[in-house]
């Protein structure tokens, strides 16, 4: 007998999501807020830093470029 707890299979159009669906969305879900964090981190590790370093300061800006692009494809 089937509990009043468990959800139907999903099938083609009824709305409902099976466990390993759910379980595969969180998992991605999760995944990108990570990867989202890391780029913040990086983010503001490079904003923090101070240089009279020509050369360094460069660097620093394209550094921060790269993470903001990469921060802007995740969404």
């Amino acid at each position: 007998m089937a509990s009043a707890l468990q959800q139907p299979e999903a099938k083609h159009g009824n709305g409902f999501v099976n466990e390993e669906q759910r379980r595969q969305a969180d998992v991605k879900r999760a995944a990108h807020a990570r990867q989202r964090q890391a780029l913040d981190l990086q983010r503001e590790n490079i904003l923090s830093q101070k240089t009279s370093n020509p050369a360094r300061r460069t660097a620093l800006e394209a550094a921060l470029a790269q993470i903001e692009a990469q921060i802007e494809a995740l969404g």
